[in-house]
């Protein structure tokens, strides 16, 4: 990898990286693989992405978290996954390593757990897990196994920023951990969550030879992208090609789903499981929680999970409204919005709780979260967790809990030729831009400056606007301390992937 500055901006942004992928020759074929290529055969290379960049700048003052779980989530796990201004090359950790350590202070192996997928009023119960053997999957048991990983991630107030990348397996992760009222939650899964979703994933190939009945998932499977409605199994099939083979993709994809929720569902029974421990001695962790938003490309599939606010936008050629040589895109949101604001999501809070009068109350839950889904946020799933808060803090009436759901909203989008690029971004960058905004200016900022980071350019412009919100100038605003600038614009973490094989560049390159 080599370095290469992107812009010239004054911007102070402590989290800034990108990476590119390297030429378009052939990569060889693993043994064994499902796909039924001749091994030791080359297979051309038919990539999703071509690069991407990530950039997050804080509002909020938060100290890192040095004693969450006794201690390892601060001192232990989380540096060794941060690198917050490039990627760098780390060995693939296929036996949970970190998560051994953590499960420690969690009284729980995560590697003997498995949570089946369960209702949002009960998902958040450690009692869903059942118990698997004892030996965790080797590397060579999973289709995403790789030697080495590229990763690069780190925090920017109360936000937590990770990206994977295993070029030589064809697959990318990226998760923008959006935390509120602390840093611990978003700490927390960016401690863990990866990890716990390899491991699920290293399971898929043996369960999937066992047939292992999956349970009904509320996962939006579409190709078109005509919305983001929940597409039928006939509906999902393409009209040519193998129908066995076709039947198995969707039920490959639908697993996939399962294993993103088990994941959540598994770090979320974890950190409440801490919280409980903790509790005595730090009564605010009860309060603490994040919104998640989980993008992975498996080839030419792109998962979204998410919880909250934070949103993925897909950039689309619309190749019918084109006129000449101009290009027009179509701004598509990949995610749900869990919000008070959301008549669904309002409607669906309602509706669980018809006997408390004061489920939303002045446009929050409980007059407390304008979020309907999070991870932790404890005092509002369980009255023990809310009994610990004292005071003005604790929530009154606290009738029928949980208020706010665990339940992510998932979808799968088949990349075609016409998807340009997505943006993932926590919702401070969508309190400046609507979704077309911020598609329009990605789009003109790539088109001008090819080798350029279009990640910091929107947290650029984002300053510049929040700044002449308040009337103040760009260099003024920023040199407001982090805590009191908050009043202006909230954390921001963006990650823009360019999808498709045209490179802007010619080499790979770390934005720093």
């Amino acid at each position: 990898m080599l370095g290469d500055n992107c812009t010239d901006s004054d911007v102070e942004i402590k989290v800034s990286f990108g990476y590119q992928c390297n030429n378009h020759e052939g990569i060889p074929c693993r043994t064994g693989n499902r796909y039924g290529i001749e091994s030791g055969s080359k297979m051309p290379r038919n990539r999703s992405f071509s690069c991407l960049s990530g950039a997050a700048l804080s509002a909020n003052a938060t100290l890192a978290n040095t004693n969450i779980c006794k201690g390892l989530i601060g001192s232990d796990i989380l540096p060794s996954l941060d690198s917050p201004n490039s990627f760098r090359r780390v060995p693939s950790s296929p036996s949970l390593s970190r998560l051994d350590i953590l499960s420690t202070s969690l009284q729980s192996t995560l590697s003997n757990l498995s949570c089946s997928p369960r209702s949002s009023v009960d998902s958040h119960e450690t009692d869903s897990c059942v118990r698997l053997p004892m030996s965790a999957p080797t590397r060579s048991d999973s289709f995403l196994n790789a030697v080495e990983v590229q990763v690069a991630g780190g925090a920017a107030g109360e936000d937590r920023v990770q990206a994977v990348c295993s070029e030589e397996n064809e697959w990318l992760f990226c998760a923008i951990y959006d935390g509120f009222n602390g840093r611990d939650a978003a700490d927390f899964l960016a401690g863990t969550l990866y990890e716990t979703i390899m491991f699920y994933f290293n399971l898929l190939d043996s369960e999937s030879k066992k047939d292992v009945p999956i349970a009904p998932l509320e996962c939006s499977l579409d190709d078109s992208m005509s919305g983001i409605e929940a597409a039928s199994a006939e509906s999902f099939m393409t009209k040519s090609g193998d129908p066995e083979m076709e039947a198995s993709s969707h039920s490959f994809r639908l697993r996939v789903c399962d294993i993103l929720q088990r994941a959540l569902i598994q770090a979320e029974n974890d950190f409440l499981h801490m919280v409980e421990q903790e509790m005595e001695d730090r009564p605010d962790l009860v309060s603490v929680g994040s919104c998640v938003l989980v993008t992975l490309l498996l080839g030419k599939d792109l998962y979204t999970l998410n919880l909250g606010d934070s949103r993925a936008v897909l950039a689309t050629f619309d190749e019918g409204n084109s006129m000449g040589r101009s290009e027009i895109l179509k701004a598509t949101q990949l995610t749900d919005s869990h919000t008070v604001d959301n008549d669904v999501e309002r409607t669906r809070l309602l509706n669980e709780h018809p006997d408390d009068s004061t489920s939303v109350v002045a446009g929050k839950v409980k007059g407390k979260l304008k979020v309907t889904r999070a991870f932790g946020v404890g005092y509002l799933k369980k009255k023990k967790l809310n009994d610990a808060l004292m005071g003005i803090l604790r929530v009154r009436n606290l009738i029928s809990p949980p208020y706010i759901s665990t339940e992510p909203s998932l979808n799968v989008h088949k990349i075609s030729r016409s998807d340009h690029f997505v943006i993932v971004g926590s919702d401070g960058l969508f309190d400046f831009f609507n979704n077309e905004e911020a598609v329009k200016l990605v789009h003109s900022y790539i088109s001008s400056t090819p080798s350029g980071d279009p990640a910091k350019f929107l947290i650029e412009q984002l300053v510049i606007k929040a700044a002449r919100s308040a009337g103040f100038s760009k260099e003024e605003l920023l040199n407001i301390p982090a805590g009191r600038r908050r009043r202006y614009h909230d954390d921001v973490t963006v990650i823009v992937i360019i999808l498709g094989t045209n490179h802007r560049t010619s080499k790979a390159s770390t934005y720093i």
